[in-house]
């Protein structure tokens, strides 16, 4: 199936949704008039991670949501990125909202691996499952930043098969090569498209300190070839055509998965 992809790589402007949402909706303007099919934005596109004021704007996150929900309906486009959200019970979750042109959301992932090296844990709560979405034009499995470093994630996915995986990042230095590596890494292991998109610019995070995110956001073949990169310092938006037919070709001819061994493997070590 081909289909048209934008990658939105921004700068975050911390605590203000109303700024984001007004620069994103110029974005999703200009993808829809390239055709694109499909809008990805970062991880926690529309605050940033100011924990404290996420926590005070708890309620608004739901307005802000619903307002994403409208742009897609409106220029007729997907939309993914990660929110903050909030459930009945009053826990904050990093979440990748997936809607569709219609402006239904089709998928809902809370980040299940906290970061906890910025002591994501203590201020979110932990998501409890996977999330794969049947769209038009791939089986498509939904992740956030730190799940790329868990690769048993994206082999659950590849068993289940998914042919795509979209992974909202904010991703700083000095772990630039990190993430080269293993957003490569998971697209050959497993076979399948990701699509990372990622923040520029700089984050105050108080006394853990100033982090400066890398761009670099990316869509990955499931050959590990390079579809289209973005530099580690614009905001860019970046429009591609993808033939996802291309993930069952590869898994035809290099069956990699067929040729597991899970006799074999010992998970009783974990």
């Amino acid at each position: 199936m081909v289909f048209s992809i934008s990658i939105a790589q921004m700068e975050v402007a911390v605590a203000q949704p109303e700024k984001n949402l007004s620069k994103a909706e110029g974005w999703i303007a200009e993808a829809a008039r390239r055709g694109s099919d499909l809008i990805c934005f970062p991880e926690m596109w529309t605050t940033g991670f100011n924990w404290g004021a996420n926590e005070r704007m708890a309620s608004e996150h739901a307005a802000t949501i619903r307002h994403v929900a409208s742009l897609a309906k409106r220029y007729r486009i997907w939309i993914n990125g990660s929110f903050p959200t909030i459930n009945e019970d009053g826990r904050i979750f990093n979440t990748s909202l997936l809607f569709d042109h219609m402006g239904l959301c089709r998928g809902v992932y809370r980040k299940i691996h906290l970061f906890s090296l910025l002591h994501e844990e203590q201020h979110m709560a932990a998501g409890q499952s996977i999330t794969i979405v049947d769209t038009p034009w791939a089986r498509t499995g939904l992740a956030i930043c730190y799940d790329i470093r868990f690769p048993e994630l994206f082999r659950t996915y590849a068993l289940k098969g998914v042919e795509m995986v979209l992974c909202p990042i904010a991703f700083p230095y000095p772990r630039l090569e990190h993430w080269k590596v293993l957003v490569r890494a998971r697209a050959i292991e497993n076979q399948m498209f990701m699509v990372g998109v990622n923040h520029v610019g700089s984050e105050d995070f108080g006394p853990d300190g100033v982090v400066t995110y890398f761009g670099s956001s990316v869509i990955v073949d499931p050959w590990g070839e390079t579809v289209v990169e973005a530099d580690e310092s614009s905001e860019t938006l970046l429009t591609t055509i993808v033939d996802t037919d291309r993930v069952r070709d590869i898994r035809n001819k290099m069956t990699v998965l067929h040729d597991r061994r899970p006799d074999i493997y010992d998970w009783s070590l974990v």
